[in-house]
This record gives C-alpha cells, sequence and structure tokens, in this order.
C-alpha cells in the first residue's frame, strides 16, 4: 500500500511511479507497425457443459465450425454433423428470442462463443425483446481459454506484384469497383497500416492560418499541394487547431497564389494557429514509403508498398467494411428498454471511419463520431472483460435515455477516436431520453485518437450520476477525461457524476493545445473529482494542465489528487463559481503551478489544504488581484535554493497576507521521499501537518484485481 502522507523511516529502495517517454511527432504513432501486447480476457471460471450441473440456466453455443440449421446446443459438431453450435451471433440472438416466447426469462441463457473471428455483414442489433431479467441475465461470452473475435473486417486476397522499383503490390477488389464498399483503413497482421500521407513524417505548416471563410482556404508553401489533387475529389487535408482537427477534400489549387480551396467550412473561429499544422492523405503519388498504402475507388484498385520482409501472399489483410458493430435499441415511444445483457470476455476489431461528402470538422473532443458498440435506451446492461482494438471511431457509446450501464475490465487501444461517450451532446429533449448511472471502472484505455487525435479516453456529455473510476487511461493526444458539455452557466444534465482513483498520464503528447487530465464544462452540482493520479501532460502552443476546469464549471470538488510534471500547471480555472480545491498535490509543473484566467464578481474557488511544489516557472499564473477566492492553510515549496523569492502573483507572501489571502499557510520543504521519480510520500518530519494535509491513499488508484 502506497500512502502519500507521513512515513515512519525511509524506505530502503525508492518506488516509481510508472511514466512513458513523450512521441516526438504523431506520424510515429500513427505508422506503428506493432501495437502495445493486448490483455488476454480471463476466462468463466467453469468450462460450459450442458451436463455439467455446475452449468446454470440455458446453454447456447457459436462456433466458426457451426451451421445456423442446428440446435446450437453442443459445444462441438456431432460425429455424424448433424447437430452442434450455431454459426452465427445473430442465430443464437434469435433462438433466445423463439425460447422466450415474447415471455420474460425464467433462468439465465448463456451463450459461449468458439475460438475464431466472426466476421458480421452488417450490425448485430438487440432490441427490447433480446433483453434478460435482472436474476437471470442474457450473456455474451468467450469460451473458456478461448478468444474469440467479432470483427468488422473482410480479408483482401489476390496479390500480384507491380512493376515499378518500390515494389507496389496490387489487389482488384470488385465490391469496391461497384461502389459497395469504400474503407479508410487497413490492417497487416494485425497491425494497423498508414494510408498513403505527405509528408511521410511531421507535418507541412500554412503560410498564416486556415483562413474562416466558407469554404475554409488557406496558402500554402509551394510544392506541398498539388493542382492534380483537386481534380480526384477525395484527397484529404487534416489539419489541426489548437483543440480540434478537420478532415476536408481539396477542391481547388491555385498554384499562381499557391492557395488551396477545402470542401467545407470550418466551425471554430478559434482556430488561427500560427503556421498551422496539416497532412495530406489518398493521394495517389503519395505512395512511395514501405508500409503505406491508396486504395483507388474508380478501378477498384488496392495498392500497398510492403514492409522489408514481408510477403503479402502469406501475411493476412484486413479492411473493416462496418462502422458499428453491436446496437441495442430501445424504444423511445415506450418504456421498453433493452436490458440485462452482459458482453464478456470477447475481442472487437475491425471497424471503419467515414467522412459526410464534405468532410469532417470537429469542434472538441470529436464528440460526434459513432462507435462500434452503440447503447440506446438500455438500462442494466454489461461491457466487461472485453478488447477493443483496431477501431476507426470510438469504443463504445451509451446514450439516449439509458440508465445503470456498466463498462468495465475492458482493454480499449488502436481507437481512431476514443475510448467511452456517455450522454448526448445536446440537453434532454424529455425526460424520457436522459443518461445517467453508467459506470466506467477498471479499464485500461490506450494509444487512442489515431485517425482523429482531438478524441478523449472518456467523455460524459449531458448525463448525471455517472462514475469513472479505477481507470487507466494513457497515450492520448487530448485530454483523458472530459466532463460536461454546457460552456458557461447555462442549463446542464452533467452533475453528481464521481471521477476517482484514475491513473492518468502521457496526455496530449505535445500534439494539440488547451487540455488537461480531467476536463470540465458547466455548472455541476454534486460532482466530484478525487483521488486521481495525473502526470505528464504536454501540449503544443499552450494548455497542458492536470485539473482543468473549464468555461463555467461551477460547484466541484477536486480533492485529493496528486498531479504533477504538466507543462502549464496542476490546477487551472477559466471561469466558473463556488468550486473547492483541496488537500491535493500540485507538483512539478513547467510554466506555472496554479491558473485563474477570468475575473468575475462571485466566488471563484476555494484553495485550502493544498501542498504546492515546483522547481521552475511561476507560482501563479493570470489573473489574481481581485481577490474573489479564498486560499489558506497551503503549503509552498519552490523547490531551487538559488531561485527568486515565491510571488503571489506581483505579490510578497506579506503582502499577500494582508490582502486575507493565505493567513495561515506556510513556506516550508513538503518533504517528498522522491519527487524527481513521481514519489510523493511525506517523510515524517513533514511540515505538511501544519496545514492539516491528510495523507492521499494511492493503493486504490488505477486498475484493480478483478
Amino acid at each position: 500500500m502506497k500512502i502519500l502522507g507521513t512515513m515512519k523511516e525511509e524506505p530502503k529502495s525508492k518506488q516509481n511511479l510508472a511514466t512513458v517517454a513523450v512521441l516526438s511527432t504523431v506520424i510515429s504513432f500513427f505508422a506503428a507497425a506493432q501495437l502495445p501486447r493486448l490483455a488476454e480476457p480471463p476466462a468463466p471460471e467453469a468450462a460450459p457443459d450442458s451436463k455439467d450441473p455446475r452449468t446454470k440456466g440455458t446453454v447456447f453455443y457459436v462456433s466458426p465450425s457451426g451451421n445456423d440449421a442446428w440446435s446450437g446446443r453442443l459445444a462441438n459438431p456431432n460425429s455424424a454433423g448433424t447437430d452442434g453450435p450455431f454459426a452465427t451471433i445473430s442465430r443464437a440472438r434469435d433462438a433466445i428470442r423463439a425460447l422466450k416466447g415474447g415471455e420474460p426469462l425464467r433462468e439465465a441463457v448463456t451463450v459461449y462463443l468458439r475460438d475464431g473471428t466472426y466476421a458480421l455483414t452488417e450490425t448485430l442489433v438487440f432490441l427490447p425483446q433480446d433483453s434478460g431479467e435482472p436474476n437471470c441475465p442474457v450473456t455474451y461470452t468467450a469460451y473458456p481459454g478461448e478468444k474469440p473475435i467479432v470483427s468488422g473486417g473482410r480479408a483482401i486476397t489476390g496479390w500480384t506484384m507491380g512493376p515499378n522499383a518500390a515494389r507496389t503490390c496490387r489487389a482488384q477488389i470488385s465490391a469496391v469497383k461497384e461502389g459497395q464498399w469504400y474503407f479508410h483503413q487497413l490492417f497487416v497482421d494485425g497491425h494497423r497500416r498508414q494510408r498513403a500521407r505527405l509528408p511521410h513524417e511531421g507535418f507541412y505548416h500554412a503560410d498564416g492560418i486556415f483562413e474562416a471563410g466558407n469554404p475554409t482556404h488557406f496558402k500554402f508553401h509551394a510544392g506541398d499541394i498539388r493542382p492534380v489533387w483537386a481534380g480526384l475529389g477525395d484527397v484529404e487535408v487534416i489539419g489541426l487547431e489548437k483543440w480540434a482537427e478537420f478532415r476536408l477534400f481539396i477542391r481547388a489549387v491555385d498554384a499562381t497564389t499557391n492557395s488551396a480551396t477545402l470542401s467545407a467550412a470550418r466551425q471554430t473561429p478559434w482556430g488561427d494557429d500560427k503556421d498551422a499544422r496539416y497532412w495530406v492523405e489518398n493521394a495517389p503519388d503519395a505512395l512511395d514509403s514501405a508500409g503505406q498504402w491508396y486504395l483507388d475507388r474508380r478501378p477498384g484498385v488496392l495498392s500497398y508498398v510492403p514492409l522489408p520482409g514481408e510477403d503479402v501472399t502469406k501475411e493476412q489483410f484486413v479492411a473493416p467494411a462496418l462502422t458499428q458493430l453491436i446496437r441495442m435499441d430501445g424504444s423511445e415511444r415506450t418504456d421498453d428498454y433493452v436490458h440485462d445483457i452482459v458482453l464478456r470476455g470477447l475481442t472487437f476489431a475491425y471497424t471503419d471511419w467515414s467522412l459526410p461528402a464534405n468532410g469532417y470538422v470537429d469542434s472538441q473532443a470529436d464528440y460526434d463520431l459513432d462507435a462500434a458498440i452503440d447503447l440506446r435506451r438500455t438500462r442494466d446492461c454489461r461491457i466487461e472483460q472485453n478488447t477493443f482494438t483496431h477501431l476507426g471511431q470510438y469504443a463504445v457509446q451509451i446514450w439516449k435515455g439509458s440508465h445503470s450501464n456498466q463498462v468495465t475490465g475492458n482493454e480499449m487501444t488502436d481507437l481512431g477516436a476514443g475510448g467511452v461517450k456517455v450522454g448526448g451532446w445536446s440537453m434532454p429533449e424529455k425526460p424520457e431520453l436522459a443518461t445517467s448511472a453508467t459506470l466506467i471502472e477498471n479499464n485500461y484505455i490506450h494509444d487512442i485518437g489515431v485517425v482523429f487525435p482531438a478524441a478523449v479516453g472518456v467523455w460524459i456529455g449531458q448525463s448525471d450520476g455517472n462514475t469513472v473510476a479505477h481507470n487507466e487511461i494513457a497515450d492520448t493526444f487530448y485530454t483523458a477525461i472530459s466532463l460536461g458539455w454546457t460552456w458557461g452557466y447555462g442549463p446542464t444534465a452533467a452533475h453528481d457524476n464521481r471521477i476517482e482513483f484514475n491513473n492518468l498520464y502521457n496526455i496530449g503528447r505535445g500534439l494539440l493545445s488547451d487540455m488537461g487530465c480531467i476536463y470540465s464544462l458547466g455548472v455541476q452540482p454534486g460532482t466530484v473529482e478525487r483521488n486521481n493520479l495525473c502526470h505528464d501532460v504536454t501540449r503544443y502552443a499552450y494548455g497542458g494542465w492536470g485539473i482543468y476546469l473549464d468555461e463555467g464549471s461551477s460547484h466541484i470538488t477536486v480533492e485529493n489528487n496528486v498531479v504533477y510534471r504538466t507543462e502549464d500547471g496542476g490546477f487551472h480555472q477559466h471561469y466558473g463559481q463556488e468550486n473547492v480545491v483541496r488537500n491535493n498535490i500540485f507538483a512539478l509543473g513547467q510554466t506555472g503551478q496554479i491558473q485563474r484566467t477570468r475575473k468575475e464578481s462571485h466566488l471563484s474557488f476555494t484553495f485550502e489544504h493544498n501542498i504546492v511544489y515546483w522547481t521552475e516557472g511561476k507560482l501563479l499564473q493570470g489573473l489574481w488581484d481581485d481577490d474573489q477566492f479564498r486560499m489558506d492553510d497551503n503549503l509552498y515549496w519552490f523547490a531551487t535554493p538559488t531561485g527568486p523569492p515565491i510571488l503571489f502573483g506581483n505579490d510578497t507572501l506579506e503582502e499577500w497576507q494582508r490582502r486575507g489571502q493565505d493567513v495561515h499557510s506556510i513556506v516550508a520543504d513538503p518533504l517528498f521521499a522522491d519527487p524527481a521519480h513521481g514519489n510523493f510520500t511525506l517523510k515524517r518530519r513533514s511540515p505538511a501537518r501544519k496545514i492539516n494535509f491528510q495523507p492521499i491513499d494511492q493503493s486504490q488508484v488505477g486498475r484493480q484485481p478483478e
């Protein structure tokens, strides 16, 4: 157990918190040849056997070697080949419908999926008649020791070698030529490959900004954009704008003025980064590097440049054909929910992303993108111990009047967008469409935003009573957890949410701006952010914070968090009312430690019993001259012996105290065990007890044993 409080004695060996090196450029991740090893989903405790007295309720089996004409009651085909498991998950679903006969279940039903890949040809839909009951759930789960994959992909074969020196291989795909299929992602032996991209590494830079006209246009440097691309119609510019991105098509190019016109207007007037970064995808003449591919939809030809040693005749090529794998869809007109369905121990893989006719423009967090599993009007459903990987958008979305669902113990990685979304982005039109009480717990969400970098690990929109706890969220390009979706003091459905015991690190990775480990918006009475560990937040231009209370964030309690190595400080409140920030450790901010951006006529926050420890940058950034905040009983320490005196804004401590701030606070070395390596345990003689600082127990932070 690790407690960030007083120690009786120095430890013999000092324990380091895990840190991960920040990526230097986004392209090194986008084109990575190998993903982190996925955790194996745990098997059920007892092997399924319809004759085993330990098996409770009704059991069905599904196997790639099965047949939908069989009974589904045998785990393997019988010796006569006349009976055995089903072949498809949808057949098992329909068998449960028949079993129920329109009546509630009287016993639990378990569907065991045998090892292999279940390639869906359309989204698998569960309706209210597919539901279980509170004590009799319907569970779709992996057979013990096996790892079934629910896939939205199709295999690509029939490769031929091209004539050029680049060893380009080609495959003819009739469904693409006939207009029935067009994909945006390609995977080789389970590894994502980069769609043809320029530049191959890093970014192009606009000559100025992306102009906010309708449509968007910008000036480019000579040679970066080619006039021929406008005639192709599907060459994309991916532009980065502070905390968002866009994917727009090139519609016109003027080579005399070096200007390009895109397919739509960007929605965001704040997207005015000077020398804005962008790259180009899906240009045929960009295909000249190993591991890249290009799909020409007109003749239906896929071109690919193999990696050294790669044999296209032996590798498994998969491209996604679906954007969504499973949808649970209750009725909005009645009280008919989808309820008591469990998805456990499965791998969900290979979904695509798509673009509207004029492209896509994000305003923040890619909040409006789809998800591989979509829950609408659901209740008491559980998504647990699964793996989500090789997806084009978000992994899970829960909204439109869903209540008391759980997303627990999953691993989510190599995601085009983010991990979990809860609630909608607008206020519920009627009470029955409000979403609440989702539990998001013990998940490992990492290496996300591969296609849409502004996506977040967990997004809570207009939704209340949710718990986000014991998750590990790492290696994002934007915020880890985003909470609330009302800018300012207007109506909001986000309140009474708990964000606690999460381990959040390697956030931002220097790509976007204006972010935090935990980001909030709007008035949120009853919301608590506590006992979270946040470290290593880096941004592009500005705004790499730990706890970030953005526009209108109010009545939120921030307590017992440990935040360190954030580029712009551990805590930032843009503006809000009567928040409480207490008993936290904010350490080792780079440009500053604590920031307050806007002055208002009401009390912004109370800041008490905190420890602030730094070696560079300012203590306070922003606006502090109106005293519409209360600070007291804090400990401050600038751990640079030869550094200048501590200033509270422009004030010395004595001047600050004469204003009524930090009257009982102290300036003293807190005596951390090893702050340089992330160990903020307090030594026995720490003066932190003088400010009534309470030890922070980190033993429960992050994922916990199942």
